[in-house]
């Protein structure tokens, strides 16, 4: 039973696209800039599977006989989001970014929901989800109108106390914003941000939840799962994709109990997919430029890669990548348009092989589909043959 472990690495960019200009990154380089800034930072076991060996990566040395293949990866698709980054890692293209909303959502919306809700909202602006339930939390608990905010992503995000308006409520306005939010309006992502607490002490809680729209075609998780083969998803995966192409999904509270989830499904018995996102990097990191957080969130993955790998059966292929960049070290809280890290590892596979800089992130589907035999993706070029 082949099976192919993916695990995303959330945001950790390795170094500006050429096109990075057009979106504001000149300069971001989310891991080698981490690495220029902290001291003693050392990834030792990325660096054993060949991290310090991708070309042009800065930062750290490459090694000898590294154990893993290893190269970078391009966006091929406009924009630089999450649903983007991991649609284009199982297959799918897009020609025109998701919309976005540097001045706040046109008056139409916004009126069409309130009308829905039944209540005025707060905000509708550009925001940082810390600052802004720390500006408008008070006012939120006073009134009870729900706080609408958006970044430089493709994504209407509603915060609200727990204790103001209750989790399922919330979840119920977000179903309400995206059967909204199509056509010209229609965002990545509508996120749900509950929090707790007290003004001057609130706290976002682990019930964030996402509701995406449906890939616009069919992705290799589709492809596997006609073929009959399993799709675990562990993190927001399952809501990236809208639900779509996956059998099971675990949700996880923070980046180690992801990777204690995906081990988890590595130690049972079924052929397909284990796709995980590690969220922790870029929302908790990137997003609030916390250089130092960052970094010990990467040593802390790292010292688990032993275990990860301990744990692959033996037609197992990991791969270790990234779906964007969000340099924590530039003035910017976004994410940031940068190529992303390809470490290839299994048991049979051959160790020390350059992939070189793969033009798409659609590669990854493609090598999967081709290990897996199934149908392959509309996009990306299979790297299976150079490593077997």
């Amino acid at each position: 039973m082949r099976r192919v472990v993916v695990i995303v690495m959330d945001s950790v960019g390795i170094g500006e696209l050429p096109d990075a200009a057009r979106y504001g990154d000149e300069g971001s380089n989310t891991l080698g800039n981490i690495a220029a800034q902290v001291k003693d930072f050392k990834l030792p076991n990325l660096q054993k599977l060949g991290l310090g060996n991708i070309d042009g990566i800065k930062g750290f040395e490459g090694i000898q006989n590294p154990v893993a293949c290893f190269g970078k990866m391009a966006e091929k698709s406009a924009g630089k989001d999450t649903t983007t980054g991991h649609w284009e890692i199982m297959g799918i293209v897009m020609s025109k970014p998701f919309p976005t909303y540097p001045k706040g959502f046109p008056q139409e919306i916004i009126s069409k929901f309130e009308q829905k809700i039944g209540t005025s909202v707060l905000g509708n602006i550009p925001a940082s989800g810390t600052k802004i339930i720390e500006e408008l939390g008070k006012e939120h608990m006073d009134t009870g109108y729900p706080i609408v905010y958006t970044s430089a992503d493709s994504v209407f995000q509603i915060a609200a106390h727990e204790d103001i308006i209750p989790v399922q409520r919330l979840y119920e306005i977000c179903q309400i914003a995206r059967n909204i939010l199509t056509g010209d309006h229609a965002v990545g992502r509508v996120i749900a941000r509950p929090f707790i607490g007290e003004p001057g002490n609130f706290t976002r809680t682990d019930r964030r939840r996402d509701f995406s729209l449906d890939p616009i075609h069919e992705t290799v998780l589709d492809n596997a799962l006609e073929k009959g083969l399993e799709i675990k998803a562990v993190g927001k995966i399952v809501d990236i994709f809208n639900g779509r192409g996956v059998t099971q999904s675990v949700s996880t509270q923070g980046n180690m109990d992801g990777v204690d989830k995906t081990i988890d499904f590595i130690n049972e018995d079924f052929g397909g997919i284990i796709f995980t996102n590690l969220i922790d990097f870029d929302m908790l990191y990137g997003h609030r430029n916390d250089i130092e957080g960052y970094a010990k969130a990467l040593t802390l993955f790292d010292a688990r890669i032993p275990e990860l790998i301990g744990a692959l059966k033996e037609e197992d292929i990991l791969i270790i990548t990234a779906d964007h960049g969000c340099d924590p070290t530039t003035p910017s809280t976004d994410h940031s348009r940068e190529y992303v890290p390809l470490l290839v590892y299994g048991k049979k596979l051959k160790q020390g092989i350059n992939l070189g800089t793969r033009s798409t992130f659609a590669d990854v589907g493609a090598s999967i589909s081709q290990y897996l035999g199934i149908k392959e993706p509309r996009q990306g070029l299979s790297f299976i043959q150079e490593i077997i």
